[in-house]
């Protein structure tokens, strides 16, 4: 199908676009990398009557550890991330999801800040963004604010991010000591949605107790899902076998995923369960070496 008319802009300045927003009202949508807006307007689920392209506004694209965090553009591409050496080097969750997502044609221009910002719970990167207890930088005409990972998803394709505000920055602490992460998502075709999908962090003391971690699940929940009991389990213990196994199990029946196309909802039970276990003994792996 072809999408309704709209108009378009492509300001050159964070000024120029939230004047453009502040001037079109709820008519208007930011168009960053595509690959989630444009298949919706092209399917008549969503009808802009205004796009404000941000492709053309300088600054918007890096990843660099400063002041204890990774801070990541809104504007950074996947390919970016899969190709740079400080996420090669120190955050592999990041290289596991993004060669995951989609495929080569759609990684070159899909952004990591349109990732987050389309509020979708079948995305990779939300259940990235929770493991990694991350902080989104969202900014307006009157200055910027943060917001924590846990309270940015308010619903189906609901976001903190409000009106006349643009998504700019995602903050993740710095990764230190023996720290380690992984991500892995079941799909029925490459480049297809997860049928579950399990982000793993887990940050390791020098006796060998974990003193942090952080599972997020994919596709499995409403919205992007913490597995917070999964959480607690492990943290403080030595991370045994019977410590991650109760962790998967508790992952499992914590979620709350629906029957589909992709399976029924003791099948992807099933595969959170595996999922998480594979998961936390790579995160674990990584953190140790």
């Amino acid at each position: 199908m072809i999408a309704e008319n709209f108009n378009y802009d492509s300001p050159s300045t964070l000024a120029e676009a939230f004047q453009l927003l502040h001037d079109y009202g709820d008519d208007a949508k930011i168009l960053a990398g595509g690959h989630s807006l444009i298949p919706m307007m092209k399917l008549r689920f969503a009808a802009p009557t205004h796009l404000i392209d941000i492709n053309n506004i300088p600054g918007l694209a890096y990843i660099k550890e400063e002041d204890g965090y990774l801070k990541i553009g809104a504007m950074t591409r996947e390919a970016d991330l899969e190709e740079s050496d400080l996420i090669k080097a120190k955050y592999h969750i990041f290289g596991d999801a993004t060669k995951l997502i989609a495929d080569p044609q759609v990684r070159n221009f899909g952004t990591i800040g349109g990732n987050i910002a389309h509020g979708d719970a079948a995305n990779d990167h939300p259940a990235v963004m929770i493991a990694l207890d991350a902080t989104v930088v969202i900014s307006g005409q009157d200055g910027q604010r943060e917001v924590s990972i846990n309270d940015f998803f308010y619903g189906f394709y609901t976001t903190a991010v409000q009106h006349g505000e643009i998504l700019t920055e995602i903050k993740i602490p710095a990764a230190t000591g023996h720290f380690g992460s992984a991500y892995y998502k079941a799909e029925r075709k490459v480049g297809d949605y997860a049928t579950a999908g399990v982000a793993a962090v887990v940050q390791i003391d020098g006796n060998g107790v974990c003193t942090k971690a952080g599972i997020g699940l994919t596709n499995v929940n409403p919205l992007p899902m913490r597995a917070e009991r999964s959480e607690a389990v492990l943290v403080g213990s030595k991370l045994t076998e019977e410590d991650i196994a109760l962790a998967a199990k508790y992952a499992a029946e914590d979620c709350n995923p629906s029957d589909d196309l992709r399976g029924d909802e003791d099948y992807k039970r099933h595969l959170v369960k595996v999922i998480t276990k594979r998961m936390l003994n790579q995160a674990i792996a990584r953190a140790k070496k």
